[in-house]
Formats: C-alpha cells, structure tokens, sequence
C-alpha cells in the first residue's frame, strides 16, 4: 500500500475515502427508506433509524478527513480537456455534495434536538444542539427530507457523469478515482 502523491490518478486515500462515503449514503438512505417496512414504534423499525442517525453522524465526522486529504492531495488535472460548462459543472455538484455531507448531518442532529430526542452515535448519546422545540423540529424535518430527496438526484447525476466521461468521452476520470485500478485509458 502506497500513499504516495501521483499525477495521473488520486492519492490512495482519496480514493477510499470517495468509495466509503458512498457506501454511508446508501446505507443512509436504505436505512431509512426500509425503516417503512415496519409498524411505528416496532423495534426494526427503531432501530433502523437509530443506523441511519449514525450513520449520518459517521459521515459528517469523515467529512473533515476527505476534506483534509483533498487538501493535501488535491485532485489530478483532468488529462482530456473539458469544456467549460462541464468543469463548471462538476466544480459545482462536488460542492454541492460536500455541503450535503456536512449539512444534512447537522440538520439531522439540529432535528433531533429540537425533537428532544437523544442522538445516538454507535453507543455514545451526543449532546443536543439546541433545546426542545417542536415547531423547529418540523421545520428542520421538511428541509431535511427536501435535501434528501434532491441529494438522490445529485449522487445519481454524478454517477451518471462518470460513466458519460467513461464510455462516451473516453476520459480516464473513472478508472483514475476507480479502486485498485493502475491501467489508464487514454
């Protein structure tokens, strides 16, 4: 294992940390979406909440790490031109998507507190943010769930970028973020 800075493809712990964060939001979103497949109040159903909580939380703590490592190992140039647009673009849905992973954290936990309910993270019950207040909570509720919504068609658009700029294009973008992979399309 080599973490080593390369020109041609991203630094190894971009690359895992790009794939974990995937894996935490489909494991946010499917935990929440099969907490419907229980009755209110049943214990899976509870406890499928209490992972997607957790979950959530572990995203807004790696965050910071992705955040860092993109700093110190910032991204390779692209090695086929991009037009503007598309750069633009990208620029903007990653952006975007960092502000999901920070935010959607957060409102969840402002949600919580505001419900008053505890918030759980792998054992340890983290402290509420703000006090009680149901109306708030409602509020926080919906925005949440808009951003949820929407954060779908985000990650799906930036899969379906990747694999535009794969198959169509022809640009290595793929293989170079893709796990293991040393072979480069030109």
């Amino acid at each position: 294992m080599t973490f080593r800075k390369t020109m041609d493809r991203y630094h190894l712990a971009s690359i895992s940390l790009h794939w974990l964060m995937l894996a935490l939001f489909i494991g946010v979103y499917a935990s929440i979406n099969l907490r419907e497949l229980f009755d209110k109040g049943s214990v899976p159903r509870e406890a499928l909440k209490s992972l997607h909580f957790m979950l959530g939380l572990l995203m807004f703590a790696l965050v910071w790490l992705r955040l860092a490592m993109r700093a110190i190992y910032p991204a390779p140039r692209p090695q086929a031109a991009l037009p503007q647009w598309q750069a633009m673009a990208g620029k903007l849905a990653h952006l975007v998507l960092y502000a999901i992973m920070i935010g959607m954290p957060l409102l969840g936990w402002l949600m919580l507190s505001a419900a008053g309910k505890p918030i759980p993270f792998f054992g340890l019950a983290l402290p509420a943010l703000i006090g009680p207040d149901k109306a708030l909570a409602g509020q926080l509720k919906e925005i949440h769930e808009f951003v949820g919504t929407a954060g779908y068609f985000l990650i799906g658009g930036h899969a379906a970028a990747a694999l535009f700029h794969h198959y169509v294009q022809r640009h290595n973008t793929l293989l170079r973020m893709w796990p293991g992979s040393r072979k480069l399309a030109t």
